[in-house]
């Protein structure tokens, strides 16, 4: 006997009554997902997209829609590398018109954040434009899209989204919170930050009557721009230099310096997102920087430890088992993201 297709979907969700979440994933975020999935297993599972191209290049893309209707999905993006930015909207423009009950995008990274004001005419603030794309998402059954995004650059940039789309702002310092209670116990630490802007926006997540809390500033010193520091003491102490992200790690570098000269006996760095983009005259890697033997070819000592997460997974495959990088993983966390977010469904 043929089923009607509400029968169909009737006995679907009879067969798995607690699969109410369904994981679709861009191919940079396979292992995220699937590790977000572990932590879920009992309301989730992995749906899969066949991400094929065309012969001119443009996306012949497939999603498994059949158990769609009705669930609850989340998309684990990757948006660092604009040549892949097409593709994943499709996707994400698509998956409401097969009547998902919500759509929740999993955006570690928003890479347009740090380019979210014009300072000359001409200009264009491309975290505006990104924000513009993604609030274009239709709606699913429940409403608005939520975005969820890890240490967002600027958190003005919230207010760049449309009303079809919510962003949900998250960071990652619970989990530097972690690392220093599970691996750095008994140490005598102390947080700096770059610049009063950092300090601003992560001081009251780190806040620990145990911890010492350093601000750095940049000072002018002759003809050229020096880092120093401006409040606290680093003297007979472990330092944690924190910041949403680091690209050729410039700024790390000179708040290092400042540190070890204010008396620091090691130096560690924790960043939420590894950018790292190729060196703009010679085209290397600019993450090489920081290994202990070019840091020794140039005169400097490496950091302790460069705790890094997962948000950039391109970039932090590359890192992985490289000293002194450490990648930390936000599956737990976003895992506790989508639990509580389904006992607020429930």
């Amino acid at each position: 006997m043929l089923l009607s297709s509400e029968d169909a979907f009737k006995t679907q969700r009879k067969a798995e009554p607690s699969i109410n979440h369904l994981y679709f994933y861009s191919n940079s975020m396979k292992e995220l997902a699937e590790s977000v999935q572990r932590y879920t297993s009992g309301f989730s599972r992995i749906a899969t997209c066949d991400w094929s191209c065309f012969e001119d290049g443009f996306p012949n893309i497939t999603l498994d829609v059949k158990n769609l209707p009705g669930r609850h999905v989340v998309f684990f993006a990757d948006l660092c590398n604009p040549a892949d930015m097409f593709e994943q909207v499709s996707v994400l423009y698509a998956l409401p018109r097969y009547f998902c009950k919500s759509l929740t995008v999993m955006l570690p990274f928003f890479p347009t954040g740090t380019m979210e004001r014009v300072e000359t005419e001409g200009q264009v603030a491309t975290a505006h434009t990104l924000a513009r794309i993604l609030s274009g998402i239709p709606l699913s059954c429940e409403g608005p899209a939520k975005l969820v995004i890890y240490d967002i650059h600027t958190l003005q940039n919230r207010f760049y989204f449309g009303d079809y789309a919510v962003p949900v702002l998250e960071t990652a310092m619970t989990e530097l919170k972690k690392i220093l209670a599970l691996n750095h116990t008994g140490e005598e630490l102390a947080i700096a930050f770059p610049d009063d802007g950092a300090y601003k926006r992560f001081s009251k997540l780190l806040k620990d009557d145990k911890i010492q809390h350093v601000v750095c500033a940049k000072v002018r010193d002759g003809d050229t721009r020096k880092v120093t520091i401006k409040d606290g003491d680093c003297k007979g102490k472990h330092v944690f230099i924190v910041d949403d992200l680091v690209r050729t790690g410039g700024t790390l570098k000179e708040c290092r310096r400042a540190c070890r000269e204010a008396g620091a006996i090691k130096v560690s760095c924790f960043v939420t997102h590894a950018v790292f983009p190729p060196d703009e005259k010679t085209n290397t890697p600019t993450w090489t920087n920081f290994l202990p033997a070019q840091e020794e070819a140039n005169g400097d000592k490496a950091f302790d430890v460069f705790y890094v997460t997962d948000s950039c997974p391109t970039m932090t495959k590359q890192l992985s088992g490289n000293k002194p990088f450490h990648v930390i993983s936000l599956a737990s966390s976003i895992a506790n993201v989508i639990s509580s977010s389904t006992r607020h469904m429930n």
